[in-house]
This record gives C-alpha cells, structure tokens and sequence, in this order.
C-alpha cells in the first residue's frame, strides 16, 4: 500500500493531467478488426469517440448508451453524414437486434450483468463477426495488485506526457459519463467469459484494464 500523503499527491497530480484510458486502447481495438466491415455496433457508446473511428471503415454503426446527457454530446460531436445512429437503451435487453459484423464494448461491461450480455452480444454477432471488450475488474490476488502498483506511476507519467506537461482545467469530454466500480475480479471475469465464449482470448492489462476478443464461427 502506498502512504496517504503519496496518494493524496498522485490524485491531485492526476486530476490536472487527466487522459481516458479507455481511449489509449482504441488503437489496440482496431488493430483487431477487418480494414471494412459491413455494420458495427458499440455497447455503451459515451460520447461517441470509438463510433467515429468505427465509421470511417463501416458502412453503418449504432452507437448504444443509457445515458441521456453523454449521448446527446455524442451526438453533437459527430458529423451529420457519418453512417452512423445514435440510440438511447439499456443492454442488454435494449440492444438492436442485429446481426453486426463486429460489436465492440469498452468499459462498459462492468455497469450490466455479465453473463447475459455476452450472450445478447453473442446472438447479435453475423457468422465469422467479431467481438472485442475492453473492461474493468476488482483487483484480488497479489498479481493484481502488483499489476496496479506498476500501473500507477506509468498512469502519472503518461499523463504528463499526453497533456505535454502542462495542467488543464478540464477532463474530455468521454471522461464526463458516469462510472461505476466493477463488481467481478479478474479471474472470476476470465472464467465466466471462457465458459461463454468458447476459444476467446482473455488478457490483463496495465491501466486497470483486460481485454476480450471473440470470432463467431
């Protein structure tokens, strides 16, 4: 554990050079699908910033959230002829029917029941589509942690360097939307995703991050 005041230090060091972790995986994710692909859904869209990048190798992308305000901003931040739509819903019963050549789904999982929304995103993939989530989990056993303890000066330091070293004022926009601790740990995530999704390829990550990738058959 670290000492309070080093904490208390960190936080405020963080706070001036935010960056969105979730955004530093987008190159990752697309690096795992087709150059062009036909449709694409994103589970728990925020403010839009994976939609746009789906858009410009899709045909048409669905951007899904339950959050009325994050949505709107997505909305605004999104040219008027990008092929994509915009809907407000609840996964995982909310969730267009599909199917989708590739679903992606970043930090959002931990906000809905696991289990039954892999198997909506399941059903909603088109044969040979593509899953791939980016999620959150409790910290348990000592390789957590002492993953997180790396993590920590990394998060500060690149921080600093995406924010070119100068204090800011205000977070982007994709870190307004609401957050929530997650529920599940690490093993208890890999697990129950292996046991739904037969051959996926589970990976922890620094930046209290995993990833999850799936092909349907």
């Amino acid at each position: 554990m670290l000492p309070n005041r080093l904490v208390d230090a960190l936080q405020r060091f963080n706070a001036a050079h935010p960056w969105d972790h979730n955004a530093h995986h987008h190159p990752w994710l697309l690096r795992q699908l087709p150059r062009r692909f036909r449709t694409a859904l994103d589970v728990g869209c925020g403010s839009g910033d994976l939609v746009r990048l789906l858009a410009r190798r899709a045909e048409s992308v669905v951007g899904v959230d339950a959050e009325p305000e994050i949505l709107g901003k997505a909305r605004q931040l999104t040219a008027p002829d990008a092929p994509v739509t915009y809907t407000l819903a609840s996964a995982p019963h909310g969730l267009p029917p599909g199917p989708f050549d590739v679903i992606t789904c970043v930090a959002a999982l931990h906000h809905l029941p696991f289990a039954e929304t892999l198997d909506r995103l399941k059903e909603g993939l088109a044969p040979g589509g593509t899953l791939v989530v980016v999620g959150c989990a409790q910290a348990a056993t000592p390789l957590d942690h002492a993953v997180g303890l790396v993590a920590v000066p990394l998060n500060a330091l690149t921080g600093w360097v995406k924010n070119r070293g100068r204090a800011v004022t205000h977070r982007p926009v994709s870190m307004t939307a609401p957050t929530r601790e997650p529920g599940m740990t690490y093993d208890e995530v890999e697990r129950e995703a292996r046991r739904l999704l037969p051959g996926a390829r589970f990976r922890r990550r620094l930046f209290w991050r995993y990833t999850l990738v799936w092909r349907s058959p």
